[in-house]
């Protein structure tokens, strides 16, 4: 989603964008499962949550807002150049994804109860964490996608080549 938006590109939403999930940034889930390995008995289970459920729809809402903070559109060539004046106008309701869950519902309670785990960012602090990265690291994200992986859609169900 954010790369597509620092391109002009379209920010595609499955269906009609209310699928439920519990979102939680990438450090937290790191530590997460360090203290799994670290405290967790052996054999036993623990879901990993963030207790930020938000539809896809509000986090990309969220995403544009914190784009448009950190990198404005009217400041974005790419956008400017296709007379865009908002990351949100990028938004585009596509066909959803056979089998697609409504909701994931995680009880991280476990977690925190036994090892003593909590996240230690907002979803708001996570989302602005996560775009200040991808915008310092535009380079990265180029030399990883020279791959055989373009962005493009996956999960229609359709064979392999």
């Amino acid at each position: 989603m954010l790369l597509n938006g620092i391109e002009g590109k379209p920010l595609p939403i499955y269906g009609d964008g209310g699928n439920v999930r519990d979102w939680l940034f990438v450090e937290d889930h790191c530590t997460a499962l360090l203290t799994i390995l670290e405290r967790g008995r052996p054999g036993e289970k623990y879901n990993i949550g963030g207790a930020n459920e938000l539809t896809n729809v509000e986090l990309v809402d969220r995403l544009c807002s914190e784009l448009e903070r950190a990198m404005p559109a009217a400041a974005n060539p790419a956008l400017v150049s296709k007379d865009i004046r908002s990351y949100a106008d990028l938004k585009q309701f596509v066909a959803d994804r056979p089998g697609h869950d409504r909701r994931y519902a995680i009880d991280a309670t476990k977690l925190g109860r036994e090892l003593g785990w909590s996240p230690s960012h907002s979803i708001d602090r996570g989302l602005r964490l996560t775009v200040q990265w991808y915008l310092e690291h535009r380079d990265w994200c180029e030399t990883v996608q020279r791959g055989r992986y373009q962005r493009e859609r996956l999960g229609l169900g359709a064979a392999a080549d």
